[in-house]
C-alpha cells in the first residue's frame, strides 16, 4: 500500500473511530450482554434456548462465558439475532492511529539520532539542539514516508 493511501486510510478510520472516544458506554455489564437483555426482556433461559435451538443449560454456560470472556463471536452473534439484537465489534484504539505512528516513528528516529550524535560527540563534533531538532523532525517524516512496516520491526 502507498504511503498516501495508508495515511489516508489512517484519517478514515480514526474519523469513524471517534464515535467510540466515550468506550465506557460500551463496557459490557457486570453479569454479561446476553444475560442483562434477557432478563430485561423478561425472557427465561429457557425461552432463549428455545429461540437458539440449545438447551436451558448451554445458555446458562453461554451466559457464563460472556462473563468469563470466552465466548466466541459466533456464538455472541447467535445470541444476539436471538435476542433481536445487533452485535457490535470493534477494536477501538486508545488514542487516534495518526498519532500512534507519528509517536512510534519519533521513538525510532530518537533511537537512530542518539547513536549518531552519540558517534559524533566521541569525534568532538557536538550538534547544536536546534539542528538536532530539525534532524528528529525530518527522520521522524521520512520514517512515516517510508518506513510501512518496517515501522514496526523489533528494533
Amino acid at each position: 500500500m502507498r504511503h498516501e493511501d495508508r495515511v489516508t486510510a489512517r484519517r478514515q478510520l480514526d474519523k469513524r473511530l471517534e464515535l467510540y472516544n466515550n468506550v465506557d458506554v460500551f463496557a459490557r455489564p457486570p453479569r454479561g450482554w446476553v444475560k442483562a437483555i434477557r432478563e430485561a426482556l423478561g425472557m427465561t433461559t429457557a425461552q432463549l434456548g428455545r429461540r437458539l435451538g440449545v438447551t436451558q443449560s448451554r445458555v446458562v454456560a453461554i451466559e457464563q462465558a460472556e462473563i468469563r470472556s470466552s465466548i466466541t463471536l459466533n456464538t455472541l452473534e447467535k445470541a444476539a439475532h436471538a435476542l433481536d439484537c445487533r452485535l457490535v465489534y470493534a477494536l477501538v484504539p486508545r488514542r487516534s492511529l495518526e498519532n500512534t505512528v507519528e509517536d512510534r516513528a519519533s521513538g525510532l528516529a530518537k533511537k537512530r539520532l542518539k547513536s549518531t550524535s552519540h558517534s559524533m560527540s566521541l569525534e568532538m563534533q557536538d550538534v547544536d539542539a536546534a539542528d538536532e531538532s530539525e534532524q528528529l523532525k525530518k527522520l521522524t517524516r521520512r520514517l512515516i514516508e517510508k518506513a510501512g512496516s518496517k515501522l514496526w520491526g523489533d528494533e
